[in-house]
C-alpha cells in the first residue's frame, strides 16, 4: 500500500479531502483509500499491484462489469469522430428512442451529465408547470447534492427542515419538507394540511442511499394516488434503479407511472450521463419548447451516448435480470448463514442485484431509524477485513453493493469464504 499512501497524502495537499466525491475518502470506514489504476471485469488493480473482488461496481452502472467488450467497442468506434460537438447529433437521438419506446410514460426525455443535474432539472420542472414551490422527500432518500433536497425533518411532519450542509439557506430548506419512509399517516396528514402548495414528491421508489430500504408497493401506490388528488407532480428518482432492477426500473415493477422519472448510472454505461423525463405535457414546458430554462455544455457528450446505447441494447438482448436476482439472493443467503454459524447477528438485505451486509438485531429496516445502532460501529471492522482478503465493497456503512452479470458462483463462493474468515474479528476483540 506504499504508493497508494503516497498519493493520498500528496492528493491531500491539492484536493479538498483528497477526493472528489467524499464517500471515496474512506472516512466512514476509517484508513488509507486504495488508489486504482485499473479495473476489468470484476477486479480493481490498485497502484500497488493489489487485487480486489469488487462488488461496489462504480456504485452500481457497471451492470456488464468493469471495461466490457461490446461496450468498449463502441466507444472506440465512437473516438475518431470526436468526442464534443456542441451541436445536434444522432447519438443522443439514438437513445432517446431506445428509452422511450420502451418507458411509455417517458414519452420525452432530456440528457443531462449528472443524477444532481437531472434532479435539480426535474424539481424546477415541477414547480414551473404547478406554479407551487414546496418539494416534500422523504427521511432516507438522498437525491444528489441539490439544495433544496439536502435537508433533514426537525419532526415527523417535517415543520422545521433544516440544512444537511453548510452553505443551503434557511430560506431554501423551507422551500422541502421531509417525511417519514412508509408513513400512510403522516403523509395523508401533511397533504391534507399542505397539499395545495406542493409542486411535487420525490422518492427513491428503492432508497439504497441509506442502506436498502425497500419499500411496500402499497406506500408508492398511496404516494401516487395523493399526489395526483393535490394536483401535485410525482417524481421517481430512479438513478440507482433505473435499468438495474429492470429495463423499466421500480416503476415498471409496481406498475406505477410516475409524472416524471430521472435517470443515471447504467444509462451512461459508466460515463457521466444523466436524464429527466416524462409526458409530453410537463416536457414541453422545458427550454426552448417552453418557459422552464436548462441548458449544459456537455449534455448528451457523444462517448456517453454511445456507450449508453450499447448498455441498454445488450440489457434488452441479454435480459439478464431474473439471472442476476437469483445470483444475489443466493449470495444473501449463503452470507446470512455464515453468519449464524458464526454466532454474529448480522442481516443481509437484497432486492434484484442489490444486496445491503447489515449488523445487528433487527427485523423489517424500511427507514433510517430502524438501522440498529451496532451497525455503524461494526461495519468498518468487517470493511477492512474483507479488505485485505481482496473484496471491495462500498467503503460505507449505508451504502449498498452490487452485482454484475460477469459475478458468478464462483465470485460469490470467494465473498462467502471471506466472510467467514472476516467475522472471526468480532470473537477476538
Amino acid at each position: 500500500m506504499v504508493e497508494s499512501e503516497r498519493l493520498w497524502k500528496k492528493a491531500n495537499q491539492i484536493v479538498p479531502g483528497g477526493v472528489h466525491s467524499p464517500v471515496r475518502a474512506f472516512r466512514g470506514v476509517g484508513g488509507v483509500p486504495r488508489c486504482i489504476a485499473s479495473a476489468s471485469g470484476v477486479f480493481l488493480k490498485d497502484v500497488d499491484e493489489n487485487e480486489y473482488l469488487d462488488y461496489c461496481m462504480s456504485w452500481g452502472p457497471l451492470i456488464f462489469g468493469h471495461a466490457d467488450a461490446e461496450i468498449q467497442k463502441a466507444v472506440q468506434e465512437a473516438l475518431p469522430r470526436g468526442w464534443s460537438y456542441g451541436t445536434v447529433e444522432p447519438y443522443s437521438l439514438a437513445l432517446a428512442e431506445c428509452v422511450t419506446q420502451a418507458i411509455p410514460w417517458v414519452e420525452k426525455i432530456r440528457f443531462v451529465s449528472s443524477g444532481t443535474e437531472a434532479v435539480m432539472s426535474a424539481l424546477r420542472l415541477a414547480r414551473a408547470v404547478t406554479g407551487r414551490t414546496l418539494v416534500v422527500k422523504f427521511d432516507g432518500c438522498y437525491h444528489g447534492h441539490v439544495d433544496s433536497l439536502l435537508v433533514r425533518a426537525g419532526s415527523a411532519l417535517a415543520d422545521m427542515a433544516l440544512p444537511d450542509s453548510a452553505g443551503i439557506s434557511k430560506k431554501v430548506a423551507e422551500e422541502t419538507a421531509v417525511l417519514k419512509l412508509g408513513d400512510v399517516p403522516g403523509l395523508e396528514a401533511f397533504f391534507e394540511e399542505n397539499g395545495k402548495q406542493v409542486a411535487c414528491v420525490i422518492v427513491e421508489p428503492l432508497p439504497a442511499n441509506y442502506g436498502l430500504l425497500i419499500q411496500e408497493a402499497s406506500f408508492l401506490k398511496k404516494l401516487a394516488k395523493i399526489t395526483q388528488e393535490a394536483g401535485s407532480l410525482l417524481i421517481f428518482d430512479e438513478v440507482i434503479s433505473g435499468f438495474r432492477v429492470g429495463f423499466q426500473g421500480m416503476a415498471g415493477l409496481t406498475g406505477i407511472k410516475p409524472d416524471l422519472v430521472t435517470f443515471g448510472k447504467i444509462l451512461g454505461g459508466g460515463f457521466p450521463v444523466g436524464a429527466y423525463g416524462g409526458a409530453s405535457r410537463w416536457m414541453d414546458a422545458v427550454a426552448p419548447s417552453g418557459p422552464m430554462y436548462q441548458a449544459g455544455t456537455l449534455s448528451a457528450q457523444p462517448l456517453a451516448m454511445v456507450a449508453g446505447l450499447a448498455t441498454l441494447q445488450k440489457l434488452q438482448q441479454e435480459n439478464p435480470y431474473a439471472l442476476l436476482e437469483a445470483r444475489t439472493q443466493a449470495l444473501a443467503q449463503a452470507l446470512r448463514e455464515v453468519a449464524r454459524e458464526e454466532g454474529i447477528a448480522l442481516e443481509v438485505k437484497h432486492f434484484a442485484s442489490l444486496f445491503w451486509i447489515v449488523f445487528g438485531n433487527q427485523g423489517q429496516i424500511q427507514s433510517p431509524q430502524q438501522i440498529p445502532e451496532e451497525h455503524r460501529t461494526f461495519f468498518p471492522r468487517l470493511f477492512h477485513a474483507l479488505l485485505e482478503q481482496g473484496i471491495y465493497l462500498a467503503p460505507s456503512a449505508f451504502e449498498v453493493s452490487f452485482l454484475s452479470t460477469l459475478h458468478t458462483d464462483e465470485t460469490s463462493e470467494i465473498l462467502i469464504q471471506a466472510m467467514r474468515i472476516a467475522l472471526q474479528v468480532f470473537k477476538t476483540a
